[in-house]
């Protein structure tokens, strides 16, 4: 089991528990705090969380895999979700979804390498009088087309080097491990 080796990231997990009362009505709304620190929910907060609220494991695991807005895969920064509904594939978004890979130097939707961007193609996000459309994080880019991906994308760039917390851990390396890599 990876566990959460960074001082810092183990330091915000217990100030983020610190924040909700030991009742299981607090599942959700510490999963969606994890979720937004951590930018996925590690196992070694999932188990912190069981003992705190005093659920189990499973409990824990049950919710956190049934609400689509959680993650038990790292995710970059910036989670970008390309409809490709029916309305919007019409009006061209699997083309505005090509450009995004290439872009972002992906094969396929995923996280790119730095982890500021994790990739999804959805089904529909109810805006189909604005397709194409992108929504990246809680911002919806309507009218999309190839010519206007580089220019949204850079509004959401971020510097190199602040990739999300805890990726190291999610990925079984130590602080070390990754510097080293």
């Amino acid at each position: 089991m990876p566990q959460i080796e960074s001082a810092e990231a183990q330091q915000q997990l217990e100030q983020t528990l610190e924040h909700f009362p030991d009742r299981r009505a607090s599942l959700i709304p510490l999963l969606q705090e994890i979720q937004t620190t951590f930018y996925y929910l590690p196992e070694p907060a999932l188990r912190r969380v069981a003992r705190k609220l005093r659920m189990t494991l499973p409990e824990v695991y049950q919710v956190a895999t049934f609400y689509r807005c959680f993650s038990l895969k790292p995710r970059g920064k910036h989670l970008l979700q390309v409809c490709l509904g029916t309305a919007c594939h019409v009006r061209g978004a699997p083309r505005v979804m090509d450009r995004v890979l290439t872009d972002l130097k992906l094969s396929q939707p995923g996280t790119t390498p730095d982890c500021q961007f994790t990739v999804l193609g959805v089904r529909c996000v109810g805006c189909c009088g604005l397709a194409p459309v992108v929504r990246v994080d809680n911002n919806t880019h309507p009218h999309m087309s190839q010519a206007k991906v580089k220019g949204m994308l850079r509004k959401y760039a971020q510097p190199a080097g602040e990739a999300p917390k805890m990726q190291a851990e999610a990925e079984g390396e130590s602080d070390a491990a990754a510097e080293v890599g």
